[in-house]
């Protein structure tokens, strides 16, 4: 590991799962563990089979713990899933998998909540006992419930998602309970706080995980007054997605399929953007400063040289201060 040293603050890194965790996973590998905090989308949480089930939450906390399955990206590394097989045989609801190991967190967070404790709480402590030094946090600890509109109907996130694959057209999303959602305490402090180095977007779907926690009232404002510079990365090359559903879901939005539309889509609230070297040419928007580098991470030694290269960019727009990036 290495540990970045030139510059210090607080750094606030917004994620989904996979895709995000990597550069979280690197980020929490240069940076002191005191100095970021990772805020995880919630709006992916449900319940199912009683259980409430927070998947981008897990896969960053296993991510981070060392704990991840580096085949699949989500869930434990040598799982069993013998009670997946169980409930098969019983008729049971198999479509969303819960490996024997991982059935724990869920529970035990299930009977937490049920108890009173706030998720943020929960989360604080799964990470102090599975090894995880960054700071995790969910973007809120009120419910807020993505939802999708297709041709089908208004269908659940995790319907979509996992049972049917992505398959229906989306024609629209929404944030089921947004209204009322308020930010998680401790991220507003650290985006009010002077200290604040910078906000990295990780390489999440700028749709369903980034735009979840753009919704929950109040977190773009502090964004956009935040006093160090918010720097997003792309996830996007060369007109494919990294990973997931990015591409079909803004092709379906009527959107162009380039790293420029996402960077149009986060609009104002990005200072700075991290782009593959080669869709550098292709990114040029007024007042939006643009740095190319090589972001797909398929090693660990990817994902630490992503997160030197997004801090050092921060760091200089951070120099040359927010008054004059917002009238470039």
């Amino acid at each position: 590991m290495t540990v970045a040293s030139a510059a210090h603050g607080l750094v606030v890194a917004l994620s989904g799962g996979i895709g995000g965790a990597k550069l979280a996973l690197g980020l929490s590998r240069i940076l002191p563990a005191e100095e970021l905090m990772i805020v995880a989308n919630t709006g992916d949480d449900f319940r199912h089979l009683g259980l409430s089930i927070s998947p981008d939450l897990d896969t960053l906390t296993y991510t981070l713990a060392g704990l991840n399955n580096p085949e699949t990206g989500w869930g434990r590394r040598t799982e069993t899933w013998t009670f997946m097989a169980a409930l098969r045989e019983l008729g049971g609801e198999g479509w969303f998998q819960l490996g024997d190991g991982d059935l724990a967190i869920h529970v035990e967070r299930t009977r937490r909540l049920a108890a009173g404790e706030p998720l943020s709480q929960v989360t604080e402590d799964f990470c102090r006992r599975l090894g995880v030094r960054a700071k995790l946090v969910p973007m809120s600890d009120d419910p807020v419930r993505t939802r999708v509109r297709t041709q089908e109907g208004w269908l659940d996130f995790q319907d979509y998602f996992v049972r049917q694959r992505c398959q229906p057209v989306v024609l629209e999303l929404t944030f089921e309970g947004r209204q009322s959602a308020r930010p998680q305490t401790d991220l507003m402090a650290a985006l009010r706080d002077p200290r604040l180095r910078a906000v990295i977007i990780c390489p999440s779907n700028p749709f369903i995980s980034i735009d979840p926690i753009l919704a929950v009232p109040g977190l773009r404002q502090a964004l956009g007054n935040s006093p160090a510079p918010v720097v997003a990365v792309a996830p996007i090359i060369g007109g494919r997605a990294v990973k997931g559903p990015t591409a079909k879901i803004m092709s379906e939005l009527g959107l162009e399929v380039t790293a420029a539309a996402v960077a149009r889509h986060y609009g104002k609230i990005i200072d700075g953007y991290v782009v593959d070297d080669s869709d550098v040419d292709q990114v040029a928007l007024p007042g939006l400063h643009v740095h190319a580098a090589a972001i797909l991470m398929q090693t660990l030694a990817d994902r630490e040289a992503l997160a030197h290269e997004v801090m050092a960019f921060a760091d200089r727009l951070r120099a040359l201060g927010k008054a004059v990036r917002a009238s470039a």
